[in-house]
């Protein structure tokens, strides 16, 4: 749930609690870019911050597309999961549940803005629109508070029946 200027009203942030929305929904997820429980993956961990998500990650050698630079294939899924979870969580926000539902991408355009260097980076990004079972979202990655690639999406609540309804469990 938002307020009158847009911030997350963050609920579960007022307990004690203080991990990342994937630890503290999906600690057995084995998603490539998110899964808590994917030693190979990226494992990223996305954090509410007033009106945005935000996540700090950082590339190692095996991530790169040429010497020095990060592959256009991990930016994709940094940015995909990201965003996904920034919808997941408006979603919760909105329905004011203790869970968020489970979402997929429905949409996804990816900008490269310039090349991203294998350099400590920060994602960041805002749900844009917000329906009942719909968000789109708009996300950066910045490298030394330089956007190199941006991205929107849409991302759907999927339903009973699908085969991501439970992948967060």
């Amino acid at each position: 749930m938002t307020n009158a200027q847009g911030t997350f009203i963050q609920l579960w942030a007022l307990s004690s609690f203080t991990s990342s929305l994937q630890d503290r929904f999906a600690p057995n997820s084995v998603c490539f870019g998110c899964g808590p429980k994917n030693a190979q993956g990226l494992r990223i961990k996305s954090n509410p911050e007033e009106s945005h998500v935000v996540s700090s990650w950082v590339p190692g050698p095996q991530h790169v597309a040429f010497s020095g630079f990060l592959s256009g294939g991990i930016i994709s899924t940094l940015l995909d999961c990201h965003c996904n979870w920034t919808a997941a969580y408006a979603l919760m926000e909105k329905s004011v549940a203790r869970s968020p539902p489970a979402t997929v991408t429905s949409e996804l355009r990816v900008k490269f803005l310039e090349p991203t260097p294998l350099k400590p980076l920060l994602l960041r990004a805002s749900p844009t629109e917000v329906a009942e079972h719909r968000v789109t979202v708009a996300g950066t990655l910045e490298v030394d508070g330089r956007a190199t690639a941006s991205a929107t999406g849409v991302f759907v609540a999927v339903r009973e029946g699908h085969p991501a309804f439970h992948r967060w469990e």
